[in-house]
């Protein structure tokens, strides 16, 4: 059975943690909530580290059962975890640390090899030297490597650039989407950061005060106007699309998604790749009727699907254009003026598409 399914009851000090979930066998789940809402407490749970009542079942292996008493202690547990902290032993190199991870394996059950890992994290040039000599973000590419040669069933990330500063996070995010791209492992990733949520979610579960508040595919999720992070200043969605043609004159690339074709100011892209676009809500306007005396080239024929009151003076309202789905926040005067309601056809102005 394919898929990572639990249950978990434990009593905190500041509440009771009882979560029950069903993720992906795959891809990338990121789970996001407040500070001291239980994350990192989850993943602790999952790896055996913290020993709650429950169940967890990791693609078919059951690793818990409380009422069959099985309990896997955390060495048994097929799994990598990487720290906020790269945690690397200070008096080995960087090879030697790697051969650790690799040496907490039979040959048998390897499936990751050395030197796949060390390409794919970039690190080859970086074998020889001791941790003392590493950038913030090339310890925690080793980090990253060295859990991965564990051969885990499942990565356990607990913000993993959140003590990097952004140049580092911006040199590491690249090799996280490689290993999202070229490795089947299932990842769970505590971010509090909306831009890596963008670019390496595939699904979310969203958590506070120990209980799940939602969990869905990425979409899905950021786009529910009930939760929290759809009414932050950075609040809007991401768009899977295809590069599928230049407009050389005027140094356009255009992207198709499922709904239409977005033009972008880029033209570094191989014609075929698959990328990520995001559309803020706040770059999202409304009108009713296609104005093409414009400056705005992404305009979209949509439908009203929900709509809520935000304070002050603003409304969030969700779109769809065939299967995708929009936010756009416009002030409430303009929806008055519009009279805007669910239903209703309307065309999107993007003022703004940002490759993620």
């Amino acid at each position: 059975m394919i898929g990572i399914t639990g249950n978990f009851s434990l009593q905190l000090a500041q509440f009771d943690l009882k979560l029950d979930f069903e993720l992906p066998g795959r891809g990338i789940t990121v789970i996001f909530g407040g500070s001291g809402s239980g994350k990192t407490t989850l993943l602790r749970c999952i790896a055996g580290l913290e020993r709650a009542r429950g169940n967890l079942t990791v693609n078919g292996s059951c690793w818990q059962n409380t009422t069959n008493r099985l309990f896997l202690p955390t060495h048994q547990r097929a799994l990598g975890y990487v720290f906020q902290e790269p945690s690397l032993f200070p008096h080995l190199s960087v090879k030697k640390n790697l051969d650790y991870g690799f040496s907490r394996i039979s040959s048998q059950e390897s499936k990751v090899g050395k030197t796949d890992v060390v390409e794919l994290l970039g690190i080859g040039h970086l074998l020889t030297r001791s941790p003392e000599r590493l950038s913030g973000g090339e310890k925690q590419r080793v980090a990253i490597a060295r859990a991965l040669l564990t051969s885990p069933k499942l990565l356990l990330m607990d913000e993993p650039l959140s003590a990097l500063d952004t140049s580092s996070k911006a040199e590491i995010l690249p090799y996280l989407e490689r290993l999202h791209a070229e490795l089947s492992i299932p990842v769970l990733y505590i971010t509090h950061a909306m831009q890596e949520v963008m670019r390496l979610a595939d699904y979310m579960l969203v958590i506070n005060q120990g209980k799940v508040l939602c969990q869905g595919n990425l979409s899905t999720v950021l786009t529910r106007l009930d939760l929290a992070l759809t009414h932050t200043d950075d609040a809007g969605v991401v768009v899977e699309a295809c590069v599928v043609a230049y407009d050389e004159p005027f140094h356009l690339t255009y992207l198709e998604f499922n709904g239409g074709r977005f033009s972008i100011f880029h033209d570094n892209l191989p014609i075929g790749q698959r990328v990520r676009v995001r559309v803020l809500a706040r770059d999202v306007s409304l009108a009713l009727e296609n104005e093409t005396s414009s400056s705005i080239l992404n305009i979209f024929h949509a439908v009203i699907t929900d709509l809520v009151t935000e304070s002050p003076g603003q409304v969030l309202i969700k779109l769809t254009i065939q299967d995708t789905v929009l936010l756009a926040r416009i002030s409430l005067k303009s929806s008055s003026l519009l009279k805007l309601h669910v239903g209703m056809p309307v065309y999107a102005r993007v003022k703004s598409v940002a490759l993620v």
